[in-house]
């Protein structure tokens, strides 16, 4: 049986529910509950392996507290369809669908000194220069 290909709309909205699922700290077990579903299928949806229907995503931004439109939020643009095929998700997507993006942000933000915050930015930079330094 040939390997589904993914759908680039289908992945970008599965992306933005465990964007948002991530930022208000809820499980996929929790999402899944509140829907009726298991933690598989929640992650089936954020990784766009299967679609989210009409109803569902109505709930499903009922329950992480969004309009509809903000798990489209990106799409619309250049083209007619807002993407290429071929397009990946843009980098600070992917980021901030990880959890390691998640945290840094967070964790980011909640530095109130603005001082701090600018030395923590140069620590990033300059690690991220020494790279190349290995």
């Amino acid at each position: 049986m040939p390997k589904k290909n993914t759908n680039p709309v289908d992945a970008q909205v599965g992306s933005r529910v465990r964007l948002r699922r991530m930022l208000i700290g809820m499980s996929q077990e929790r999402l899944g509950e509140l829907l009726g579903l298991t933690f598989q299928q929640v992650q089936k949806y954020e990784k766009g392996l299967n679609r989210i229907g009409a109803g569902r995503l109505f709930d499903i931004a009922r329950i992480l507290g969004v309009p509809i439109d903000y798990f489209y939020e990106g799409l619309a643009g250049s083209s007619n369809r807002g993407f290429s095929e071929n397009d990946a998700s843009p980098p600070i997507v992917e980021f901030m669908s990880s959890s390691e993006g998640l945290q840094l942000a967070l964790a980011f933000t909640s530095i109130k000194e603005p001082k701090v915050r600018k030395r923590v930015l140069d620590l990033v930079k300059s690690l991220a220069e020494d790279k190349d330094g290995d």
